[in-house]
């Protein structure tokens, strides 16, 4: 057992958290508030291979896996720029479209998710099912040589600057006549496909959407991997990838949250000349806060070594403990930063209060903390099912 990065890991840690606090917190703020999107951060980090870092060589990545994905994105959130599509297109569609896609499908996406020129979101949440797939109402049916698809779905990251979202929808099985999943890459233009932008009481310049699909057609080619077969599993594939990135942003926006606090304690001195820092007050919810990154990051690395070894089962059960870990560690983080700060906590200028929209979402999605404790009762302490 070891606790090493390799010299490459290593490496990409030191180039990607040089790449984020070049442009920082203060940029994906100004991003934000002006409804812009951090296009030249996504950009340069394509250009230097970071946001293909887990897609095969033979498709212009980096040959890696999930752990070097999180190492993306907990060093950029750990500057100050969490971003939210490098869960939904390289982790999530990246890794849907290689293991079940088809060769042709790989060949016409992976390359431009490894360099950043193509960007592909998910969408499965509905208003009324949630991500529940059995209770989807989105459907896809036969229409000639293609599909039509009609359905909503909601809280769909990214889909204004996405070229296509790959859209989990449910298809009758001929052989039984039960509805079953099936993934399908629809171009963000497609006709019939309209979205309406969430308001969000997010800072952040990823906007969510409603979308609604009505009659929208694709091709034969639209259905991901060669069969509907191919529908579950390629839906399965997704969440491991989903749940440790998401992990790992979480933990690089606590230790962000916790620098920023520590820089200021340390320095602003109120009471005969001592940092309050120095009390105990301040330094001992600021240290605990430290302990719960930690070890969420510590279940993050488990979980994506198991990941990247091919045990997904174990990995599973590790994702789901390090989202659980990290979604709690960060809100923890930044509320103690927010609080240690006093009054400048709440200002812009500091940047610590900027992120608690964003981590208190980090307890609920992608999927909540109640889920999880669900998932951990059932499969772990082999509890029944509660619902």
């Amino acid at each position: 057992m070891t606790f090493d990065l390799t010299p490459e890991q290593d490496q990409l840690r030191d180039a990607v958290r040089a790449l984020g606090r070049r442009y920082g917190h203060g940029y994906f703020v100004e991003k934000a508030k002006a409804g812009e999107h951090t296009t030249e951060l996504w950009a340069e980090a394509g250009r230097l291979g970071y946001l293909g870092v887990n897609i095969p060589t033979e498709y212009g990545g980096g040959g890696g896996g999930i752990t070097e994905l999180a190492i993306v994105c907990e060093e950029l959130a750990a500057a100050g720029c969490p971003l939210l599509l490098l869960v939904v297109s390289p982790a999530i569609a990246a890794t849907v479209l290689y293991r079940h896609g088809t060769e042709e499908q790989r060949k016409r996406h992976l390359p431009g998710l490894a360099d950043g020129s193509q960007k592909i979101v998910f969408a499965i949440t509905e208003p009324e099912a949630g991500s529940n797939f059995h209770r989807l109402g989105t459907v896809a049916r036969r229409d000639g040589d293609g599909w039509l698809l009609n359905g909503r779905k909601c809280y769909i990251s990214g889909v204004d600057e996405a070229g296509h979202v790959l859209v989990v929808a449910r298809t009758e099985d001929s052989s039984t006549g039960r509805l079953k999943p099936a993934l399908f890459l629809v171009p963000t233009d497609a006709a019939g496909l309209t979205r309406s932008k969430l308001d969000m009481e997010i800072v952040s310049p990823e906007n969510q959407f409603l979308l609604y699909l009505d009659d929208v057609r694709v091709p034969a080619d639209a259905l991901l991997g060669e069969s509907l077969d191919a529908g579950l599993p390629a839906l399965f594939a997704g969440l491991n990838p989903e749940r440790i990135t998401v992990a790992a942003m979480g933990a690089g926006t606590g230790r962000y949250a916790i620098e920023r606090a520590s820089e200021y304690t340390a320095t602003r001195k109120v009471w005969g000349g001592r940092s309050i820092g120095s009390h105990q007050g301040v330094s001992h919810p600021l240290a605990h806060a430290a302990v719960q990154v930690e070890l969420a990051r510590l279940m993050i690395q488990k979980a994506a070594t198991l990941y990247d070894a091919g045990r997904d089962l174990e990995a599973g059960v590790s994702g789901n403990m390090a989202k659980y870990a990290a979604g709690e560690a960060a809100a923890l983080a930044v509320d103690t930063a927010v609080q240690v700060l006093g009054g400048a906590g709440m200002t812009t200028e500091y940047g610590v209060a900027t992120l608690l929209g964003a981590v208190r979402a980090g307890r609920i999605a992608p999927v909540s903390r109640e889920m999880i404790l669900n998932f951990v009762a059932q499969h772990v302490l082999g509890q029944d099912k509660s619902y």
